[in-house]
C-alpha cells in the first residue's frame, strides 16, 4: 500500500508544478494526513513487544537516523515558513492590503503564542 501511495504522491508532485494555490493546499494537506497516519503506525509498531524484542540494532539505527533527518527538515521548514509568513503579513499590513474579510483595519497584527509544554 505504501509503495502505491508513494507512486501516487510522485505523480501529484510532478503534476503540481502548474497547480494553483488551492491544488497545492490540497496536495500538502493530503501529504500531511498521510504522514500523520504513517508516524502513528510507526509509533504503534515500536510499542509492539515482538518488535521491541527482536528488532536488530541496525534497523533501529536506520529508523532513528531517518527520523532525526525528517524532524530536522520539518523544524527547518516550520522556522522558514513562519518567519517568511510573518514578514509577508507585516508587509501587507503596512501597505493596507490585508483582506478586510479576515482582518479588521486598525487592529495590530497579533503574534500567535505557542501552547506551553510545561
Amino acid at each position: 500500500m505504501q509503495k502505491k501511495t508513494l507512486e501516487t504522491f510522485r505523480n501529484v508532485f510532478e503534476n503540481s508544478k502548474g497547480a494553483d494555490r488551492l491544488e497545492l493546499i490540497l496536495a500538502i494537506r493530503a501529504a500531511f494526513q498521510h504522514m500523520i497516519k504513517t508516524l502513528k503506525a510507526f509509533d504503534d509498531w515500536l510499542q509492539d513487544p515482538m518488535i521491541l524484542s527482536h528488532m536488530p540494532r541496525e534497523l533501529l539505527d536506520d529508523v532513528w537516523q531517518t527520523t532525526y533527518q525528517l524532524l530536522r527538515s520539518l523544524l527547518e521548514l516550520d522556522i522558514r515558513h513562519t518567519t517568511a509568513m510573518k514578514e509577508h503579513m507585516e508587509k501587507l499590513y503596512r501597505e493596507g492590503k490585508m483582506n478586510p474579510l479576515v482582518w479588521y483595519r486598525g487592529r495590530e497584527p497579533s503574534r500567535r503564542t505557542m501552547p506551553s509544554t510545561t
